[in-house]
């Protein structure tokens, strides 16, 4: 898959960085399902594209703490550094640490700032982070859900802390509990998320919208079990475009857990690589121009659902035709989201009136936030 030169430039976006890949080899955590194979099925899928000189790997490289410290309380960092140095252990009931998973997930956390730097170089194409351990669940004083650190939210703390005004959409089957309360109060940040519900790890319901400084901009979707792709799409299209065009975010940062798979072994979602591939131009939609998309690996657990998602929704960013599964519809949700948006809508009018008046400045309020 080429593309063709005019006057110097590609008719579209075909270059693909690949930032990393990190965690391949190390934090290993002997039989435990986020394992250095994940790294590897994803690249499996990078490279299924056949992309040649069209594909540039971008070396990831350790962020300082006081970048990680946009995020992550220096003494959490302190202390996961320190459990790794003595040996190890478990930071919670679900997640390990090794003796190398300090400097993997250093590097993971220093990833996603590395694919944005050569986004801005080129001006173009779109950037996927091929590294773990997984962040959306890692706190800003916590490990948690196989997270160490908040490889999306160390990124678009950096891009916020020079003014620019980032959307992170997370289409992990798990609720990115981390990613939202990082950004809870922070009125650059719009998170939305579709995810599976109830389900791990209990956070996610449409009433929670975002604090004061930032009411509405916080915007999840629970699904039922066997939601299948044609209702995360009306969710992002009919519920979440809206906002996301009043935010009108100057990036978008992908949290992209293909554990919503229907083969993945730890959830009970329905959708396809084919629906990950509708899913990616959906969102590559919301990007103001070209050079401004990166999709961050996050869950995945079936490692040939993982290869295929993969490689479905970075062909799709890229313009190609590589088939894939069909995409999946019926499945049941699409009755519950006239709720959602009712329950959401509902809890920013109360929650306004309780501030003051603040509004809610993803839906045009007059308080603090996005103009």
């Amino acid at each position: 898959m080429t593309g063709r030169p005019v006057g110097g430039r590609r008719e579209t976006e075909r270059v693909l960085y690949v930032a990393g890949p990190v965690g391949e080899d190390s934090h290993d955590g002997g039989g435990h399902p986020e394992s250095p194979s994940r790294v590897t099925a994803a690249m499996a899928g990078v490279f299924d594209l056949d992309l040649g000189n069209e594909l540039v790997i971008v070396p990831a490289t350790d962020p300082s703490l006081e970048t990680l410290a946009l995020v992550h309380s220096p003494d959490y960092l302190a202390a996961l550094a320190a459990l790794s140095a003595a040996g190890g252990g478990r930071a919670d009931p679900d997640t390990f640490v090794t003796p190398d998973s300090w400097a993997t997930a250093l590097r993971a956390a220093g990833a996603g700032i590395a694919a944005v730097s050569a986004l801005e170089l080129a001006a173009d194409g779109v950037a996927f982070v091929a590294a773990r351990p997984p962040g959306h669940h890692a706190l800003a004083d916590r490990a948690m859900g196989f997270c160490l650190l908040n490889n999306i939210a160390v990124t678009a703390a950096t891009l916020t802390a020079r003014g620019e005004r980032v959307l992170i959409v997370d289409w992990d089957v798990h609720h990115g509990n981390g990613t939202q309360a990082i950004f809870w109060n922070d009125p650059s940040v719009l998170y939305v998320s579709t995810h599976q519900w109830p389900f791990y790890p209990g956070t996610g319901r449409p009433d929670e919208v975002g604090g004061p400084a930032a009411l509405g901009l916080t915007l999840n979707v629970p699904l039922p079990a066997g939601a299948t792709g044609d209702v995360v799409e009306r969710a992002l299209v009919e519920l979440a475009a809206p906002t996301i065009e009043r935010f009108d975010p100057t990036w978008v940062l992908v949290s992209a857990g293909f554990d919503a798979h229907r083969a993945d072994p730890l959830a009970d979602l329905a959708l396809s690589s084919g629906d990950f591939a509708r899913m990616a131009r959906t969102v590559a939609g919301f990007a103001p121009r070209p050079g401004r998309l990166v999709l961050f690996l996050e869950g995945g657990y079936s490692l040939e659902a993982l290869r295929r998602s993969v490689a479905a929704s970075l062909c799709a960013l890229l313009g190609g035709a590589r088939e894939a599964e069909r995409a999946t519809v019926g499945g049941p949700g699409a009755e519950d989201l006239e709720d959602v948006e009712r329950i959401r809508h509902e809890t920013i009018d109360r929650l306004s009136g309780a501030v003051g008046g603040a509004g809610d400045p993803a839906e045009g309020g007059t308080g603090e936030g996005p103009g």
